[in-house]
């Protein structure tokens, strides 16, 4: 008997967004095909929610009377969401009219989890191709950085433009809020899915336009804010994930390090990002215990060290 197609959901975060979504939702509805649209409302304080009931009525509205952050936001537009296939699409993200087709079809293997798709990353200098992801363990740190688009694999896949698996998604818990208010917790779900035996994808013939400086985080957090926040999620990450002994040997080993050398540098953000996570450890602690009940492949088996 053949296969019943993939239903899909596109699920759209959004925080004083209204702007954005009167800017780039034509074009998601554009290239939805009949795709159940919900849009996860953060509590604005803008016109967002009336916007879409007045121009939008073919989308659902997710709304939330109190800031959930970027991770409670998605949850509540995911557990809504009724597709095989989870598309996330952040507001400052206008897709290509046939983005869908190529994401859908790389579900076919059931053991793919999460694809990414191509974007066309509108910065200063001009548009550079982003999507696919490179890392490795370097010193008992993730490092991570761009990779080239000509290849389909990935090291993990951006929550601003991707695909999910719903079955997958519910299984792990969708993203974590210890990360919120945003920053991690695309990059932490996309471990968790290898961690727990999954494949994730990147996906070219998938595109998008990404318009980054006119997003909410940019616009609505300083510079310092925002690279504060990186590293105290970036420890968060570390904390919650490494589970080899000699991983995390080499970790603490070298922390002192690092911090050491941010002291002598004058990075005080790396270390006002260190102090933010100490009374978080608890939560951290309590993450931890919720995810690696699903671990079944080692830290090493998924990026050497």
């Amino acid at each position: 008997m053949k296969k019943a197609p993939l239903s899909v959901s596109i699920v759209i975060p959004n925080w004083n967004g209204a702007a954005l979504l009167r800017k780039n939702l034509p074009a998601v509805i554009a290239a939805a095909n009949g795709a159940q649209i919900i849009v996860a409302d953060d509590a604005s304080e803008d016109e967002s929610v009336k916007l879409l009931a007045d121009l939008f009525p073919e989308v659902s509205v997710v709304a939330s009377s109190t800031r959930q952050g970027f991770s409670g936001n998605i949850n509540n537009g995911v557990a809504n969401a009724t597709g095989d296939i989870i598309i996330l699409l952040n507001t400052d993200v206008r897709p290509n009219k046939d983005f869908i087709p190529p994401l859908i079809a790389r579900f076919s293997d059931p053991r793919v989890a999460a694809v990414g798709c191509l974007e066309e990353s509108h910065e200063p200098e001009g548009v550079v191709k982003r999507g696919r992801g490179i890392a490795r363990w370097e010193k008992g740190f993730f490092v991570h950085s761009r990779g080239e688009v000509n290849a389909t694999d990935t090291a993990w896949v951006s929550g601003g433009s991707s695909a999910f698996r719903r079955s997958v998604w519910q299984e792990l818990g969708g993203m974590d809020t210890v990360y919120n208010p945003f920053y991690w917790e695309d990059i932490d779900l996309s471990y968790q899915i290898l961690k727990s035996g999954y494949t994730i994808m990147f996906e070219p013939k998938s595109v998008v336009g990404h318009y980054h400086e006119e997003g909410k985080i940019k616009t609505s957090f300083t510079p310092s804010d925002i690279k504060r926040i990186v590293y105290r999620n970036q420890f968060i990450f570390l904390w919650k994930n490494i589970s080899d002994p000699s991983l995390w040997a080499v970790h603490c080993l070298w922390m002192p390090v690092r911090l050491a050398q941010a002291l002598l540098r004058g990075d005080m953000l790396m270390l006002q990002g260190y102090g933010m996570v100490l009374p978080r450890l608890i939560d951290v602690y309590k993450s931890r215990n919720r995810a690696s009940v699903h671990w079944r492949r080692k830290d090493r088996e998924i990026f050497p060290y």
